[in-house]
């Protein structure tokens, strides 16, 4: 069963005419004019607001989608534009390591990065998305050929030179960003925001365990969410230290899942030999979803690259998200490097 992204308000509706209380006399009192009607009771009437499939949060209208691959090492941090994403993806690359795609549609930041190489992994999320715009600086020669018949437009730095500079102050590799205005601009078909299958509004009334944080981890990498409640966000740790932005304050999230999927090695390996992890996000499996300082078991399913991932509570009702941006951490229940 599927929850509708629709919220209802509540307005003030048509006039309600009510009798006025009498004088004693008949005459009206001095400096008075008699009065046909007095105060207006409301009726209700149900205004539809439209809600954005990524976000759960009010829209005026749909914007074309946006995907970059930007690095997650602590050479390349702190990163640009993370803050204005809808949805974030963590995902497993060669040595342990992870890096993020970041989906943009209804806010745009100015600039974005570091940005970097694409994986195969990529090339399996974006579809559900339709055909989206695809940002990242470069992939094996090999896959080339792969990303050419993907389900997307090909933004990236070897296509759309002009949309990318290097960033004063950092070296490279890790100082590439992208003006996402030019790459959205080379990409003018790009599909805009649709329902990917999540679901957003109240959390279950059972199930979630109150948890003050929830770690996950990569043979390389390390990610803690911790909640606050002040800020009403699942705030984000790395390997231990804040994950901090460059337009400042620290990374967090009202949603974060961790989508535990099947790892393995991919036909693909690094300069060193090592092999390119295929993380599969099709099919079912389970998760764990953080929101409102409770951890909640959860069942996702994906039927094919095309549709969008739904999740459920283990009595099989939607598992709602918190409306704001979410983070999905693409996982495995006992790590390896393929």
């Amino acid at each position: 069963m599927r929850l509708s992204r629709t919220i209802t308000i509540w307005l003030a509706g048509a006039a309600v005419l009510l009798p006025v209380s009498a004088c004693s006399s008949e005459e009206p009192a001095p400096g008075k004019v008699p009065q046909a009607a007095a105060s207006v009771a409301p009726s209700e009437e149900p205004v539809e607001v439209k809600t954005h499939p990524f976000t759960g949060r009010p829209y005026d209208s749909l914007k074309p989608v946006l995907a970059v691959k930007i690095e997650n090492t602590a050479a390349g941090k702190p990163q640009q534009g993370l803050k204005s994403a809808d949805i974030v993806y963590v995902e497993q690359v060669e040595a342990g390591l992870t890096r993020l795609m970041a989906i943009f549609s209804s806010k745009l930041p100015s600039k974005v990065g570091p940005v970097r190489s694409a994986r195969i992994s990529d090339l399996h999320i974006a579809p559900q998305f339709g055909k989206p715009a695809f940002s990242y600086s470069g992939a094996q020669s090999k896959m080339l050929p792969f990303i050419a018949e993907a389900s997307l437009f090909d933004v990236g730095d070897t296509r759309n030179p002009n949309a990318y500079f290097r960033q004063p102050g950092r070296f490279a590799p890790y100082n590439l960003f992208a003006n996402t205005k030019r790459l959205l601009a080379a990409a003018p078909k790009a599909s805009k925001a649709k329902d990917i299958g999540f679901t957003f509004g109240d959390a279950p009334a059972e199930g979630g365990v109150e948890r003050k944080s929830y770690t996950v981890k990569w043979p390389a990498a390390r990610f803690t969410f911790a909640w606050s409640e002040a800020r009403k966000k699942w705030m984000i740790w790395q390997d231990g230290k804040k994950d901090v932005a460059a337009e400042g304050g620290q990374l967090g999230a009202p949603t974060v899942v961790i989508q535990y999927t099947k790892t393995e090695r991919s036909q693909f390996h690094d300069k060193n030999d090592s092999y390119t992890p295929l993380v599969h996000t099709t099919g079912k499996g389970k998760a764990i979803v953080l929101r409102d300082g409770k951890a909640y078991k959860a069942n996702w399913e994906r039927e094919s690259e095309k549709d969008g991932t739904t999740f459920t509570t283990e009595s099989g009702e939607p598992m709602n998200f918190a409306p704001g941006q979410v983070w999905v951490a693409l996982a495995s229940r006992k790590p390896v490097i393929p």
